[in-house]
């Protein structure tokens, strides 16, 4: 892929991560009616996009399913600082979370 082509899609998948991604997040899960959280339902390493489509989700598991995995995938130096970061976050939030609905 050109350097170009990699920014663009770095750029994409950064958008869902930090503080953003997690409000796109809770707002999808939302708009579909997909529950917070279950502790009965686990994340699933989903194989097919119907797989991913089609199954029992919760917005948290969703963290776990996709957006941890995003930081991975990026193609340039700066796309991989910037989604570390946001990453990051987003551990510290989902820890929040689960200390807080554990209480």
């Amino acid at each position: 892929m050109p350097l170009s082509g990699q920014y663009v899609q770095d750029a994409d998948r950064i958008e869902s991560l930090g503080a953003i991604g997690i409000a796109r997040a809770f707002t999808y899960g939302g708009k579909h009616g997909n529950l917070i959280y279950d502790p009965k339902i686990k994340p699933e390493k989903l194989i097919s996009h119907d797989q991913y489509r089609n199954h029992e989700e919760t917005t948290i598991n969703h963290f776990y399913e996709k957006l941890f995995d995003l930081e991975k995938l990026m193609n340039t130096p700066g796309g991989k600082k910037e989604a570390h970061r946001r990453t990051e976050f987003m551990h510290e939030f989902v820890k929040e979370f689960m200390d807080e609905w554990n209480v």
